[in-house]
């Protein structure tokens, strides 16, 4: 039985790209808001199916109030602009100055980026564990796909253990008034810590971390190593074309698809010299289709504006820009979309798998 069972993981890894896209193309608020709604939709549903939302929760806290400091920040330090909201005096250094609205949006904007960033990867890894994550790691790197999923699991880990030792040392009346008083937190924190770590290697080698590889002919080798070579550098140029030539982005879009054609062939040429044992196949259910279908649409809407007309998600507050973002609502559509898991979501209740 799976409690946390959702949807199929490739569905989710569609979902993630049509989420993260915009939050990584466009600083226009009215884009990132909607973004950011339609991604808390989904965080607040899966939140009431997974302990895990919890422990996700407290790094998009943190991003929230370094979004809250970023305003001020950077209203008190940027004093370009027309819209003067007040004026500080000038013999104050650095934030002396006047305080324009301008600077307050290019403060939002930033902020509200980056958590919804973090609100997206939250709500994927929360849907997501690391037991399905490890399953979809090309067999060549499966070893790296462990390590990695080990040190993604064990800040929300600490940040658990952490919470329990706190309401366990609690309900004995402890109570921290000074430096001294935080050892009985840390030292049962860093034992847990430790065995968790025992417990982990034990049972790695119990299972034969590490698997066989059929060795690959000086052929099968050499057009590996070409299509890594080609497809890194097919996406060095497209990154780089994107960056200083804006007006060939369909060139540059191409130059990434190739890349990203070439890297997953060598993936998967690698990977199928892996001998690697499955309990059971992912099954593409009707709830998967349509998350799969609604993401790879609202993907490649914004993909064609950011492609064909990139200035269209252009937004920068300062002169000789205009401070009010445009909305376009064929786009705003699109981010709507993403909000599609939190309404196909099941009954929180255990599902045989």
């Amino acid at each position: 039985m799976d409690t946390t069972d959702t949807f199929h993981p490739g569905a989710w890894l569609a979902w993630l790209a049509a989420a993260a896209l915009p939050a990584l193309s466009t600083r226009n608020p009215l884009y990132l808001s909607l973004t950011l709604l339609a991604v808390a939709v989904v965080y607040a549903a899966l939140g009431r199916r997974s302990a895990l939302a919890q422990s996700w929760g407290a790094f998009v806290r943190f991003g929230a109030l370094l979004w809250l400091l970023s305003i001020p920040f950077t209203a008190l330090t940027s004093h370009y602009g027309t819209i003067i909201l007040f004026r500080l005096p000038k013999s104050w250094p650095i934030i002396g100055g006047p305080i324009t609205l301008e600077a307050v949006l290019y403060g939002l904007t930033g902020g509200l980026a980056l958590v919804t960033l973090l609100l997206i990867f939250a709500a994927f890894n929360v849907a997501v564990d690391q037991a399905r994550l490890l399953r979809m790691t090309p067999g060549f790197i499966y070893g790296a796909g462990v390590v990695t999923g080990i040190a993604v699991a064990f800040v929300p880990q600490m940040v658990t253990s952490w919470q329990a030792i706190r309401e366990a040392q609690q309900v004995r009346g402890h109570k921290v008034r000074g430096v001294r008083d935080v050892l009985p937190l840390v030292m049962p924190l860093l034992v847990t810590a430790l065995e968790r770590a025992m417990q982990l290697a034990e049972s790695m080698e119990a299972r034969g971390f590490g698997g066989q590889a059929v060795p690959a002919s000086n052929r099968q080798r050499t057009l590996n190593q070409l299509a890594l070579l080609f497809g890194l550098g097919a996406l060095g140029a497209g990154f780089a074309g994107i960056g200083f030539w804006p007006a060939q982005r369909l060139l540059a879009g191409a130059l990434l698809v190739m890349g990203a054609a070439l890297l997953g062939w060598s993936f998967w040429d690698q990977g199928r010299r892996v001998h690697r044992s499955r309990y059971h196949r992912w099954v593409w259910a009707r709830a998967d289709r349509i998350v799969c279908a609604t993401s790879l649409l609202s993907l490649t809407i914004w993909a064609g504006a950011w492609l064909g007309r990139g200035e269209s998600l252009f937004y920068y507050p300062f002169p000789p820009y205009t401070p009010w973002p445009a909305f376009q609502p064929l786009l705003g559509m699109a981010l709507v979309l993403l909000a599609m898991p939190a309404l196909m979501l099941q009954p929180a209740v255990e599902r045989e798998t």
